[in-house]
């Protein structure tokens, strides 16, 4: 099959959720025989060459200037009416790009990634007669709800409350564009359900390639938790911050030996301005195995957000014990003290954690657990054969009419 791919980031390397999200898919329907041309704006944020993904597909790169103009964003706030954070991603020089290769191609589909995107659906679809799929990596709307609940300072929470609106309403109108809809999780698809999404919908989870996930035979550091994450995404800033200011002093002074490391992209100064006893702030790393491999348990405590933590699942897959929150959680399939391991107070994290350190015996269970979840689940060739499946019906479908 011949297929056009619409992405608000070049997915490349695949060291991030954002970019594993789009990636696994993208090498996915290359191995099964499609054709694919790929469409990516290439952000000062994510810059990256513009045949990163030549491996897998035909990269047609669009430079987008995404940098947040605050004036800008003012404006947009008070007078427009489709959010700042999908104008962003609105250029002319993308629209003659996807209308050069329409008007001279013809797709058996054509996938746009998340909301972001959606935007250029008025102009696909009145360009091409195949089908459209919208994989929604997450709910945007739901990400600001929940950090406005969570928000302290008045007026960023009454910005958050307005955001998550406007949000609302732009993902229900696009959405319903599309011919079809590939929801990261179930409570995603539940979500645009009610959000009056009548297209057809199907739950298609983030995959991963299992083999790379292999579980380690070295043994990791005794009496070490770790995170890892994407810290330039503001739910991982605030789910760190929350962690450090409600759980780990007590943790801290309970085992004195007790170790946390902490990794991830973006990283801001003060974290890693951070000196305190037993805290290493790792930035960046190169190897995301070999970190998660040289410690003892992996977590997640995520307060907002929304869609899929793809960190989850490739912890899992190198067989992790990992302990979440509840929406750190959404979407896994885990199921507690089987799989993983959820607590959402700071008193259930403090005991959650305190018991796994004293019973090394139900951090090898859980393990083994994990791995075995994330083989049925996440092994990226069965989750991209179901993707196929389903836009075949939506081809199929469209035949009939």
């Amino acid at each position: 099959m011949r297929v056009l791919q619409l992405t608000y980031r070049v997915p490349y390397p695949p060291t991030d959720g954002g970019a594993m999200g789009i990636y696994t898919i993208t090498k996915g329907l290359a191995e099964n025989g499609c054709v694919i041309d790929l469409v990516a704006i290439n952000t000062p944020k994510h810059s990256q060459p513009k045949d990163a993904m030549k491996s897998w597909a035909r990269q047609f790169d669009v430079f987008v200037d995404t940098q947040i103009r605050v004036f800008r964003l003012l404006k947009n706030f008070f007078f427009e009416e489709v959010p700042y954070n999908i104008v962003r991603f609105q250029s002319s020089d993308v629209d003659a790009c996807l209308v050069k290769l329409l008007d001279a191609t013809s797709y058996d589909f054509i996938q746009v990634e998340g909301a972001f995107v959606s935007t250029y659906l008025p102009l696909i679809k009145a360009h091409s007669v195949c089908p459209v799929i919208v994989r929604t990596h997450n709910i945007e709307y739901i990400i600001w709800k929940r950090l406005a609940v969570n928000e302290r300072n008045p007026f960023k929470k009454w910005f958050y409350q307005h955001l998550s609106k406007r949000l609302y309403k732009f993902e229900s109108i696009h959405y319903n564009i599309a011919d079809g809809i590939a929801a990261i999780t179930a409570e995603d698809k539940a979500r645009l359900i009610k959000m009056g999404v009548e297209r057809p919908i199907e739950v298609i989870p983030v995959g991963t390639e299992f083999e790379k996930f292999s579980h380690s035979d070295s043994s990791p550091v005794q009496h070490s938790i770790f995170m890892i994450g994407a810290l330039d995404w503001l739910p991982n800033v605030e789910g760190l911050n929350w962690f450090m200011q409600n759980i780990w002093s007590a943790l801290n002074k309970k085992y004195p030996s007790l170790e946390l490391h902490i990794a991830g992209k973006g990283t801001p100064e003060h974290i890693k301005s951070w000196q305190l006893p037993n805290v290493k702030v790792h930035g960046f790393v190169d190897d995301a195995v070999s970190f998660m491999n040289s410690y003892q348990i992996m977590l997640v405590p995520l307060l907002s957000g929304g869609g899929m933590r793809v960190k989850i699942i490739e912890g899992l897959a190198a067989g992790k014990c990992i302990v979440s929150t509840t929406i750190g959680a959404e979407g896994v399939q885990a199921e507690n003290n089987q799989h993983i391991a959820i607590a959402d107070t700071p008193e259930e994290w403090i005991r959650t954690i305190s018991e796994l350190i004293e019973q090394p015996t139900e951090i090898e269970r859980i393990q083994k657990n994990a791995r075995l979840l994330a083989a049925e689940k996440f092994e990226n060739r069965a989750v991209t054969s179901h993707y196929i499946a389903f836009s075949k019906k939506l081809i199929q479908f469209q035949a009939k009419e």
